[in-house]
């Protein structure tokens, strides 16, 4: 076997893939859960409003491992939520690659909520408005309408989530943990293999991680840049 076959198979490549599957669903679930939010926040007025607005936007901001630790509390054995989980599915949910999935999506739902709200926000009334005069229901002028023309800004929003939610790392640690073959994302495994002295793998993934991050990013200025039809 030559050198570079031999050094190729020494790259554990379970984390990249735990990594895109974890990316996939966490932005699904985010795309699934923030755009009802996000269409809340950009049309209607309601008591708590900007409360609502603060506590989407708080991921951002906090360190991870504060929120790693509320996570642990809300999703703990000992917590209401990992107590159910533990009876339904017979295991913990924390130190899980589910868990992994509950990390990644605290951290790309705000993005993804702010740019759909502003892509909601920019949308032309006046044509919502003429499809109520002719007797569409919300959901029709969501659906056929506002989702249409706020698509791209959307989409784009949508990417960048997926960016985020494949490179999280201090959150995931927190709640998921260090696994291998388990648990163990591409962040964290790039962590565990400068850790442990074993460069060639760590520049590897960094590259590896580096590139689908740059085609993603490439892939959201394109959505942004082109013009709607």
């Amino acid at each position: 076997m030559s050198p570079m076959l031999t050094f190729w198979s020494t790259i554990d490549w379970y984390p990249l893939w735990l990594s895109l599957r974890v990316a996939a669903i966490a932005t699904l679930l985010s795309l699934l859960f923030g755009l009802g939010v996000a269409y809340a926040l950009a049309r209607f007025r309601f008591w708590g409003r900007e409360a609502l607005d603060s506590l989407i936007t708080l991921p951002i901001v906090l360190p991870p491992t504060v929120l790693g630790y509320y996570l642990l509390v809300l999703l703990g054995r000992n917590s209401i939520f990992g107590r159910v989980y533990e009876n339904v599915f017979g295991v913990p949910l924390v130190f899980t690659w589910q868990a992994a999935v509950i990390a990644a999506m605290f951290h790309s739902i705000p993005l993804l909520v702010k740019a759909a709200r502003a892509a909601l926000e920019n949308v032309d009334r006046s044509l919502e408005n003429a499809a109520r005069t002719l007797g569409a229901s919300e959901a029709r002028i969501f659906f056929q309408i506002t989702l249409p023309l706020a698509r791209r800004s959307i989409l784009a929003a949508t990417a960048f989530a997926f960016a985020r939610a494949l490179g999280d790392f201090g959150v995931t640690i927190m709640i998921a943990g260090n696994i291998p073959g388990r648990t163990q994302t591409m962040a964290v495994a790039i962590y565990d293999a400068v850790q442990s002295g074993r460069s060639g793998p760590a520049m590897v993934m960094v590259l590896i991680i580096s590139a689908v991050a740059l085609g993603i990013l490439y892939l959201t200025n394109r959505l942004q840049g082109e013009p709607s039809h």
